[in-house]
């Protein structure tokens, strides 16, 4: 069976719609995907109907913009309830940190000397939930500025770079506990990629466990294999679930195809059950799986 629990699609900043993102993974020989849109569940429902088309098992979730410290952490939610109201307020609060440093990134932009405006991001974005830096990246890439999302990343919106521009995460320990709340489950999202190894140790990833944390993606293209096995070692030491996926995002993102890493069937099963138990503790109506 393979497994793919970290994709995205144009709901947020992936380059397919949730029903072509399906079917696309359906045709790689994918068995279960699951759908982890930048803080919004706005594409669960067309990717749901698109499973039971074409036969693929759905796990839905999500990736929410977390903060430890000064240091920006993914968080991948799987099966919360997204209309828990506190959840859901977070994930608005997030949403608007996101559209709204838009015109920020864009003035830096053109102080820069690159003519980039907010409708330029827009028609890139399209009816994106979730409007960032990679519908920024692709306005730039539309103009002849950079060739790809990953040189617009690297010269202009990467921390630190001239034309980043900070926005509001939850406290990473406050999401798990968001989660949870809402009867879902949390998986720390890549790590140790993007520099990450010092952010999140085995002492830190073991308080996150006692906050509630259920595991880590470690089978991911940004960590090396000595990396991957330092993980999975971690991970076995805290009782942590370990995942694997592609963190697919379509043509906006290289060298992260479908199935490229993937889950162990009983690490699903074990995510599964922890979520059931979740939902069960918060009294939730949980989505569950599109089976």
């Amino acid at each position: 069976m393979r497994i793919d629990l970290h994709t995205h699609s144009s709901v947020s900043d992936g380059t397919d719609d949730p029903r072509t993102l399906v079917g696309h993974a359906a045709a790689a020989g994918l068995h279960v995907l699951g759908l982890t849109d930048h803080d919004t569940a706005d594409g669960w429902a067309d990717a749901a109907q698109a499973a039971t088309e074409v036969g693929i098992t759905l796990v839905r979730g999500m990736e929410i913009s977390t903060a430890l410290g000064r240091s920006s952490v993914h968080l991948l939610a799987y099966l919360p309830d997204p209309t828990h109201p506190p959840l859901a307020a977070a994930l608005d609060r997030i949403l608007e940190g996101r559209n709204s440093r838009v015109p920020a990134i864009c003035q830096r932009l053109r102080e820069l000397g690159l003519d980039i405006t907010e409708d330029d991001v827009r028609r890139r974005a399209a009816d994106a939930a979730a409007t960032g830096r990679p519908h920024v990246a692709d306005a730039l890439v539309a103009t002849g500025a950079v060739a790809n999302r990953d040189e617009a990343f690297a010269r202009f919106l990467n921390p630190g770079r001239p034309a980043y521009v900070d926005r509001y995460a939850v406290p990473v320990a406050e999401a798990i506990g968001l989660v949870r709340d809402a009867g879902g489950v949390s998986v720390v999202a890549h790590p140790w990629g993007r520099g990450k190894r010092t952010v999140l140790p085995e002492p830190v990833l073991a308080t996150l466990r006692d906050a509630g944390l259920a595991g880590i993606e470690v089978d991911h293209q940004d960590h090396a294999p000595a990396a991957r096995e330092e993980l999975r070692s971690i991970a076995r030491n805290l009782g942590l679930v370990v995942t694997g996926s592609s963190d697919h995002h379509g043509a906006g993102k290289v060298d992260h195809d479908l199935g490229c890493n993937t889950t162990d069937p009983e690490e699903l099963e074990r995510l599964l059950d922890l979520a059931a138990d979740s939902a069960a503790a918060s009294g939730r109506p949980a989505p569950g799986v599109v089976a």
